[in-house]
């Protein structure tokens, strides 16, 4: 039995969002992002015949189509429906996965035995739509793969089904781009030496993928002629992360301990990041030599950068620890967890900001954590 994967897609999810809550904004160039020197989080259609593309800095973008109107974001309210669109979808799909804040797998596989599964997908996406407001287009095929990228095809408010037999025939003519996990790096690379189509790509030998590429070669091999066995994994939601220290000795060293704070603060971002959350709560906790336990919070809008949840974190604590005691354990808790990269969480970054954080998380991927980081975190091995 082949399987049935459906890819669900909320077309320009922040710009769909910011027009139900103000319909002035239908059908004009609208800019989802920030500040002058920031870049583009989402962009709605009519901006992009001009050119316009996510992750694009501002300055560029507004060049490009100098008559755009730019809004600063509500991640509040894009989680908000995006949490709708999930419950609706739980409701009445056997398996889900939330793979970001705007786009769901579903397996569907067996249910064409007793209702046609593109119709039945059909009118989930039309429930969707009804219910929130929102467009939404979808793909139906054999495995993730296809089905992602039949979905970028079929938008905006479209839908597409691509039985087993037509995989190949669908995907030979689009370009490598089409594939998930083919960047421009690897893009620059495989055009260098001819290979701009996946069905060119499909009938290079593995083995010489394998070693331009990498590891990543085989799989991209497979990924071009159709082939992908990774299953839909049930969502589930993740509540918080967290970590604590309980010193040796206990201390009284504020200096040490707040370097401490950052390391953790380092750690847990990273960690948001790798799994693609944002945190909207900071919690700190700190434990006193006599065992009394304090914790103070806050509210923060979504996000995953270090520097400002350094800055929460010391706040809290300077607030926290108003006793001249010794401490025998400092906590961090980020909750209040949303899906979403850090390509969602521009509405305050630079350029410059945004580049600083890849280019880390790309070393520490690569070296492992300790590769990089702030020098002040080195004083934690005092302790």
């Amino acid at each position: 039995m082949s399987r049935a994967i459906v890819h669900l897609d909320l077309d320009t999810f922040f710009v769909s969002c910011e027009r139900l809550t103000n319909s002035k904004l239908e059908g004009i160039p609208l800019i989802i992002g920030g500040g002058d020197r920031g870049v583009v989080a989402s962009c709605s259609y009519e901006t992009r015949t001009f050119g316009v593309r996510s992750a694009m800095p501002i300055r560029m973008a507004m060049r490009l189509c100098p008559q755009a109107k730019i809004i600063k974001g509500d991640m509040e309210l894009y989680s908000k429906l995006s949490f709708t669109v999930t419950q609706i979808i739980e409701e009445r799909a056997p398996i889900v996965e939330k793979a970001s804040i705007d786009e769901h797998y579903l397996d569907i596989t067996g249910m064409d035995k007793f209702y046609g599964c593109f119709k039945w997908t059909n009118e989930l996406a039309q429930t969707i739509t009804k219910e929130t407001g929102l467009p939404i287009s979808f793909a139906l095929s054999v495995n993730k793969t296809v089905s992602k990228i039949g979905t970028g095809e079929s938008k905006p408010k479209g839908n597409l089904e691509i039985p087993e037999s037509q995989v190949r025939q669908f995907l030979n003519p689009l370009s490598v781009k089409k594939i998930p996990m083919v960047g421009d790096v690897t893009f620059q690379l495989l055009s260098r030496i001819g290979i701009r189509t996946i069905q060119t790509l499909s009938e290079m030998p593995a083995e010489i993928l394998q070693q331009m590429i990498g590891k990543n070669g085989i799989e991209l091999w497979k990924k071009a002629n159709g082939i992908d066995n990774n299953p839909v994994e049930p969502y589930k939601e993740r509540k918080s992360v967290s970590t604590e220290q309980t010193f040796i000795q206990d201390s009284i060293d504020i200096k040490t301990m707040k370097a401490i704070l950052v390391g953790m603060v380092e750690k847990l971002a990273y960690q948001l990041r790798s799994e693609q959350w944002l945190t909207s709560t900071v919690v700190v906790k700190i434990k006193y030599a006599n065992f009394d336990t304090q914790t103070k919070q806050c509210s923060i809008a979504y996000t995953s950068a270090d520097h400002i949840l350094i800055k929460t974190v010391t706040e809290l604590f300077d607030k926290l620890y108003d006793r001249r005691m010794r401490l025998r354990m400092i906590g961090i808790n980020f909750n209040g967890l949303v899906r979403g990269t850090y390509q969602i969480n521009l509405f305050e970054d630079t350029l410059e900001m945004i580049a600083l954080y890849q280019a880390m998380d790309k070393m520490k991927k690569r070296f492992g954590f300790n590769a990089v980081g702030r020098a002040g975190t080195i004083l934690k091995n005092k302790l």
